[in-house]
């Protein structure tokens, strides 16, 4: 059975905004919809229409991603809190990244901003954006 369309707006769950060129976030988007057995998460591409009206309406340009984010609701996180609360959610071994969180954010996002700033550097950038399986496309928006 499939599902219906969700919207962004809707209640459904997180909303994952990644960037679909970036090799690494690509890879961790897979590696996230491959681990959330209960469908928790949803995805959007920085590249997309959606991701890129949920980057605007958090008050960040979707062409300059210094973040990745996660929205739930009006509730938006970003940088190590967004990557610890996705971790979180997807069940034993991952939620074990929480211990990360005894590590003070003043710590944790420096970190998280300079792998960020040379993701494309150190991981490769991909030449078009990453396009899910067909049995992971109703969880992208």
């Amino acid at each position: 059975m499939m599902s219906s369309p969700r919207s962004p707006g809707d209640s459904a769950g997180p909303i994952i905004l990644f960037d679909a060129e970036c090799v690494l976030c690509s890879a961790n988007a897979r590696f996230v919809l491959e681990r959330d057995r209960r469908a928790v998460f949803r995805l959007a591409s920085m590249q997309g229409e959606v991701g890129q009206a949920l980057y605007r309406r958090h008050g960040m340009d979707p062409n300059d991603p210094s973040s990745m984010i996660i929205v739930e609701g009006e509730r938006m996180r970003r940088d190590s809190d967004a990557v610890l609360s996705i971790y979180e959610r997807l069940g034993y071994p991952w939620k074990l990244a929480a211990l990360f969180r005894i590590v003070p954010s003043v710590i944790r996002d420096p970190v998280y901003r300079f792998v960020a700033r040379h993701r494309y550097k150190i991981f490769g950038k991909r030449d078009t954006c990453w396009i899910a399986p067909a049995h992971m496309r109703d969880r992208i928006l």
